[in-house]
């Protein structure tokens, strides 16, 4: 009761003309900023943060506007994933794999509306589990220390090789590669500036923002100058748009089980969207085998990250909410909001701003059902891009990521940077290596090396301290087997073939 009476509460908050104005004009603006590739949810709610304050927004008509933006911004984000092989943030990054396969095969309103589908499930499964326990899932967060949370980034790189690749050896150097630029920039602990060359552009990192950008977007362009135009990333034959009934119907559990493992990492701190888009579609892969041919266009391979990603954006704000804790990069951005407008969040928020809360998630639930609307019922409009000459959208998207990256850095440095980024993305993609696992080396990498230290120091250097919890030595045992299973998999599904002349004569 005491749950009704709270979301009743918040509906009277989120049906108000300007708060539910706030609501739909934030749905469609997120849409568009995860639609352009590179942007993303956090920098979207970034460039909003300025607007917003000179508005005069309250609290609550605040976070419903930029919570609105950030549940769009997932939304749009498989758009140029599956139209252009480009993501529109990095959660769509796995929605390429299987995604941008069947616009190739002519099925791309199929797969768009697939993904709006899946992406509508898992975001409101994860803003129902949010208003009904919260307080009791931020709890598992306190179950995971440094040692859980460095077996958790060892379980994604070391079965990235199955994801990614059908050759383990070149996903693990991209795993390597991606790590290794992590680790440029000034170091957490001794500030001491490691693998920058003396350059002062690198002090601070490599920014995620302009890797992605640079090994899809420009890359794409090389691919398409070097093909001339033939079998570009736009060259994709449009089928009849419809909503496939049938696909949705068959995927009902992937999406179910992709929006509960996506609304566990999402709850977890620094884990994010990417992580949760990453572990559904391994788990769908895993369990479909060989057979299942993900990477050629199935459609379980669009519906698992879509509703993963989604989920997991709704996962985010719990321990944002419940712990004052981010749960990722945009609801960190979300959190400093807060800050700002003298609230804190933290268990005692519901009790003292019910109305903040509460009218929070009863816009999310509006929010979910107005991007539904806009992104299947608007479905041909998104597939229109593509009746673009390829000619003329590429430098459309090479003019949008240079404006993108320089209005968001403002360096010149990191223009040059994104452009070396499309090169050694064009040269993987010569040399069939994959792209994805260097993405996620340097998403993950600080956090990997900064709970591996964490867990170190704890342990005054005692290595086995990273064994000394049930849930870090699971996590290390699915480690292993991830990465030696498919090995193995492949070995006896595809038996050699014995040559007739080598065979025994009877």
């Amino acid at each position: 009761m005491d749950i009704l009476s709270n979301l009743a509460l918040g509906f009277s908050v989120a049906l108000s003309p300007w708060t539910l104005m706030l609501a739909i004009l934030g749905c469609f603006i997120g849409t568009i900023v995860g639609a352009l590739p590179g942007l993303g949810p956090s920098n979207g709610v970034a460039l909003l943060i300025p607007i917003t304050f000179s508005m005069g927004l309250d609290a609550t008509a605040a976070l419903v506007l930029l919570t609105s933006v950030y549940y769009g911004a997932m939304y749009g984000g498989r758009i140029s994933s599956i139209l252009l092989n480009i993501p529109g943030d990095e959660p769509a990054m796995m929605t390429c794999l299987d995604g941008y396969p069947m616009a190739k095969n002519g099925r791309a309103g199929d797969a768009l509306v697939i993904s709006g589908v899946a992406s509508f499930v898992g975001a409101l499964l994860a803003t129902v589990a949010l208003m009904l326990i919260a307080p009791m899932l931020a709890q598992a967060a306190y179950l995971f220390g440094p040692a859980e949370y460095f077996a958790l980034y060892l379980l994604a790189f070391s079965t990235l090789g199955g994801i990614a690749s059908k050759n383990q050896a070149k996903a693990a150097l991209a795993s390597a590669i991606g790590l290794g630029i992590a680790m440029i920039g000034l170091d957490n602990q001794t500030g001491l500036p490691r693998f920058t060359g003396g350059n002062l552009h690198l002090m601070d990192g490599i920014d995620f923002l302009v890797a992605i950008v640079g090994l899809f977007a420009v890359s794409e362009v090389f691919v398409f100058i070097e093909s001339h135009g033939k079998g570009s990333a736009l060259g994709v034959k449009l089928g009849k748009i419809t909503v496939p009934w049938r696909d949705i119907w068959e995927t009902k559990w992937t999406m179910l089980r992709s929006s509960i493992l996506g609304f566990i990492a999402g709850i977890l701190p620094g884990a994010g969207a990417s992580l949760g888009s990453f572990l559904t579609y391994m788990m769908e892969k895993s369990i479909a085998g060989e057979k299942g041919k993900f990477g050629t266009g199935v459609v379980k391979g669009v519906a698992a990250p879509e509703a993963g990603n989604n989920s997991a954006a709704g996962g985010a704000l719990v321990p944002m909410l419940t712990l004052g804790v981010p749960g990722s990069g945009t609801t960190a951005v979300l959190l400093a909001v807060l800050m700002t407008l003298n609230i804190t969040p933290g268990p005692t928020l519901f009790a003292d701003r019910p109305e903040v809360v509460w009218g929070l998630i009863a816009s999310l639930l509006i929010a979910n059902v107005v991007l539904l609307l806009m992104n299947v019922p608007m479905v041909k409009i998104f597939v229109k891009i593509l009746m673009v000459p390829p000619a003329l959208l590429l430098p459309g998207v090479m003019m949008v990521s240079f404006v993108g990256i320089y209005s968001l850095t403002g360096s010149y440095f990191d223009l040059l940077l994104m452009i070396a980024f499309g090169v050694m993305g064009w040269l993987f993609r010569k040399l069939d290596i994959p792209t994805v696992p260097v993405i996620l080396g340097i998403l993950l990498g600080n956090a990997m090396e900064d709970n591996l230290r964490r867990a170190m120091i704890l342990s005054d250097g005692d290595a086995m301290f990273l064994f000394s919890s049930p849930i870090s030595i699971g996590l290390w045992v699915a480690a292993i087997l991830g990465f030696v299973a498919p090995i193995f998999l492949r070995r006896i599904i595809k038996k050699p073939t014995v040559p007739d002349h080598a065979k025994p004569v009877d």
